[in-house]
C-alpha cells in the first residue's frame, strides 16, 4: 500500500498539460490540452496516484485575464479529463508578477510548502515526482526533496538546451512518456 508521500505527482500546467504561449493562455478558447496529456493523468489516477497542479499564473496580475477566467479554463480541463476517467486533486497557483513581493512564485518554494501542508506530508516532498517544462518548475521542488522530471513539450526543449538542470533530472518527450516510464518503473 502506498503512503501519502509516494502516491502524489506534481505537475506544472502550461507546457505540460496544455499548449503554452509566450503571450500566455488567456481564455477558455486558448486552453488546449497537449495530445495525450489528459489520458496520461487518467492513467496515473487509475494507478492510485493523486495529481496536483502547481502553476505560476502571473497573467492575472498583468490583467491579461482574471481569476474567473482561470477557473473557467480549469473547468474545461476538468470536464475533458473526466471523459478519460481522470481528475486533479488540487490546483495551486501564484498570480503575482513581482517575485520580490511574493513567496510562492516558482522557483520559490511557497506553493510547494502549501502542498506539503494540504496533503499532510512530512515536511518535504521526498521522492515525489515533479514534472515541468522549465527550470523554475523543478528547482524549488527539488530543494524540498522532489524527484525532477523535464518534459520536452512547451519550453522543455529550450530548457534542456540551456542546461543547469538539477542533478538526476529525467527527461521525457511529453507527459505521456513520463507516465509510461514512471508506471513501468513502479511495477
Amino acid at each position: 500500500m502506498k503512503t501519502l508521500n509516494n502516491n502524489l505527482i506534481i505537475l506544472d500546467r502550461d507546457g505540460v498539460i496544455n499548449l503554452d504561449s509566450d503571450d500566455y493562455i488567456k481564455s477558455v478558447d486558448e486552453w488546449e490540452a497537449i495530445p495525450g496529456s489528459l489520458e496520461a493523468i487518467a492513467k496515473l489516477n487509475q494507478a492510485d496516484y493523486k495529481v496536483v497542479i502547481c502553476t505560476n499564473q502571473s497573467g492575472i496580475s498583468r490583467r491579461l485575464y482574471d481569476v474567473d477566467t482561470l477557473n473557467a479554463m480549469h473547468e474545461k480541463m476538468f470536464r475533458q479529463l473526466a471523459r478519460h476517467g481522470g481528475e486533479v486533486s488540487a490546483i495551486f497557483f501564484c498570480p503575482h508578477v513581482n517575485e520580490d513581493n511574493c513567496s510562492c512564485r516558482k522557483p520559490k518554494i511557497g506553493m510547494y510548502q502549501d502542498i506539503i501542508q494540504r496533503f499532510s506530508l512530512q515536511n518535504d516532498l521526498n521522492g515525489i515526482p515533479v514534472v515541468g517544462d522549465s527550470l523554475r518548475d523543478l528547482t524549488g521542488a527539488v530543494q524540498l526533496g522532489a524527484e525532477p522530471h523535464l518534459v520536452l513539450t512547451g519550453k522543455g526543449k529550450l530548457t534542456r538546451e540551456k542546461g543547469g538542470l538539477p542533478p538526476y533530472t529525467a527527461i521525457h518527450e511529453d507527459l505521456s512518456a513520463f507516465v509510461a516510464h514512471f508506471l513501468l518503473a513502479k511495477q
